[in-house]
């Protein structure tokens, strides 16, 4: 939690967010990733001021643990003085309890946003689903929440002015924005609507030009101008190896012919297709279905 203190920007952990989307998809189905089309309502986790603090926090908790289809899961809520954010213990349930810090004594606003987080762990667990290492796991739980349907309320919790910043999450504000918008083109859906967070307004905006420029590389046929010139030189070099600063690769298969690799836009999961000319691909683990010139 950057709390009055300096927020990082950019996209210093694009790959591994991208891996955790991979990982959501490998893991849950695209079948089950489906059944999160719609995300959690502003209405079902509102925290006013006059809401008993810890009835309030429960029935936040309770929505959230609803929307991830935990119905035996219950989530014991408390307070205290803390580093982080929040923090849950994960043991084996039905109980789980989850210390918040105590600025949400006096924030209840984002009293969601928190929750939001240590319930996707709780979810994730269950699954079996983790990474290696505190920080690439951590980012994948903010990119499991955000692409699941909760997380915008973790980005709309960032808010950043010259006196005092508040910012939730291990992802950059650019990073929930963008993965905000990976699920928004999966699921037809529009976050910003939700925002009361200008600054929070502004990230998703930069983040969703990011997954937008996603559908535009090649060997994609909506590859502009200068991404088909460059690779139409690639493929001619292609024997030479893999080029720098692009995401797809050639290489022959067994017969010899050329072949070349691309990540889905969708889920960023590999395909290979052959180098022919005008291919459709179906990419096996998101279903989506790409058009290319290869």
């Amino acid at each position: 939690m950057a709390n009055d203190g300096p927020v990082e920007h950019g996209y210093p952990h694009l790959e591994t967010v991208r891996a955790a989307i991979t990982a959501l998809y490998r893991r849950l189905s695209y079948d089950t990733i489906q059944t999160f089309g719609t995300s959690v309502l502003p209405a079902d986790v509102a925290f006013c001021d006059t809401d008993d603090l810890y009835l309030g926090a429960q029935r936040v908790a309770h929505e959230l643990v609803r929307h991830y289809r935990l119905p035996d899961a219950r989530l014991v809520v408390s307070f205290r003085e803390m580093r982080h954010a929040a923090n849950v213990e994960l043991a084996a349930g039905p109980e789980y309890f989850v210390e918040l810090n105590d600025r949400f004594r006096t924030h209840r606003r984002d009293i969601g946003a928190a929750l939001a987080h240590e319930v996707t762990h709780v979810y994730l667990h269950r699954l079996d689903l983790s990474f290696p290492g505190v920080r690439d796991n951590e980012i994948l739980t903010d990119t499991a929440t955000t692409y699941l349907g909760a997380g915008w309320l973790l980005l709309d919790a960032y808010r950043e002015d010259g006196a005092s910043s508040q910012k939730l999450g291990y992802l950059t504000p650019e990073e929930f924005g963008y993965v905000l918008a990976k699920r928004a083109l999966v699921f037809g859906e529009d976050p910003s609507v939700w925002f009361t967070s200008p600054q929070a307004y502004r990230a998703y905006e930069r983040g969703r030009e990011l997954a937008r420029r996603d559908e535009q590389q090649p060997p994609l046929t909506a590859a502009g101008w200068a991404g088909r010139r460059r690779y139409a030189r690639d493929r001619r070099h292609a024997p030479e190896g893999p080029q720098p600063g692009v995401r797809y690769a050639f290489s022959p298969d067994a017969g010899g012919r050329l072949r070349v690799s691309f990540p889905c836009p969708t889920c960023h999961q590999r395909i290979r297709v052959p180098v022919r000319g005008r291919v459709r691909a179906r990419c096996a683990l998101c279903r989506s279905v790409l058009e290319c010139d290869t």
